[in-house]
């Protein structure tokens, strides 16, 4: 086997593993405020503060709003994903293999990232009212108060809210009338048909995730804004494929550099339910 033809071995892998990862991987990814070719270790995320209209008499100056701008900064890390496929092997089961190692690297990957962001929303604020009880799963009333919090703190209702809830939890919520019947929500929302797992109710788009982390018997389920958490990534997935004599294997090795950081508190809350 020639040495150069890894070259076509890494542009094929690579472009695999790059399809699944965007395919498959991460479900959050796409759902914040993402910056892509950090240069650097860290990113910066700038928040500007509200303004305030004024009058003025006539002949004067206008009063400027000045402003106040703050950042918060995100380090990157680097990650890794990598396996060995025995050079004999690819003989016996050649484009098969690659695609299960291009699909694990894609799936760890994709779990790396969300495991990043999810850490993140972990230390926003929990629901600090009498729903904030862990003793019940996701209710209506748990769904209305998140609604409210959000209102109350002018976060945008411009369809990128999300909420991130775990199996258990999206099983109350089809428990739950107006969430679940046509009557309340037409038939075009009803949850049930093909079995999807994601839909946009009291200004959340609702949607499973299995990787949400728990406390005791408590699932952390996660509602936030678009804006409210940051993405910085450094190095999009990238592939290498390196023969190593000692093992006669091709090393296949993916990587992604990334770091997330909360931007904005009051555009991301954890509701705490029982599993």
């Amino acid at each position: 086997m020639a040495s150069s033809i890894t070259n076509a071995f890494i542009t094929q892998f690579e472009a695999e593993v790059h399809m699944a990862y965007q395919r498959m991987g991460s479900k959050l990814k796409n759902l914040v405020r993402t910056v892509n070719g950090v240069n650097g270790s860290t990113v910066k995320f700038q928040k500007v503060a509200k303004g305030s209209a004024n009058t003025k008499a006539r002949h004067a100056e206008v009063v400027a709003m000045d402003l106040a701008h703050t950042a918060v900064s995100a380090t990157l890390t680097d990650y890794y994903a990598a396996d060995y496929v025995d050079k004999l092997d690819e003989l016996k089961v050649n484009i098969d293999e690659r695609q299960v190692v291009a699909q694990s690297s894609a799936y760890a990957l994709g779990r790396k990232t969300d495991e990043v962001l999810i850490a993140v929303l972990d230390a926003a604020t929990s629901i600090a009212a009498n729903v904030a009880s862990s003793a019940t799963g996701m209710t209506l009333i748990k769904a209305k108060n998140m609604m409210e919090v959000f209102n109350g703190l002018d976060v945008p209702d411009d369809n990128q809210r999300y909420w991130a809830v775990g199996p258990k939890q999206w099983s109350d919520l089809l428990s739950v009338d107006q969430f679940s019947r046509v009557e309340y929500v037409g038939p075009q929302d009803l949850p049930f048909p093909s079995g999807f797992t994601a839909k946009r109710w009291m200004g959340f788009l609702f949607f499973v995730h299995s990787g949400l982390s728990t406390s005791g018997s408590d699932r952390l389920n996660l509602a936030f804004h678009k804006s409210a958490i940051g993405l910085g990534i450094g190095s999009d997935v990238r592939t290498e494929v390196n023969y190593i004599p000692e093992k006669v294997s091709h090393l296949i090795t993916s990587m992604l550099s990334l770091g997330s950081v909360e931007i904005d508190g009051n555009a991301a809350r954890v509701q705490l339910c029982d599993e």
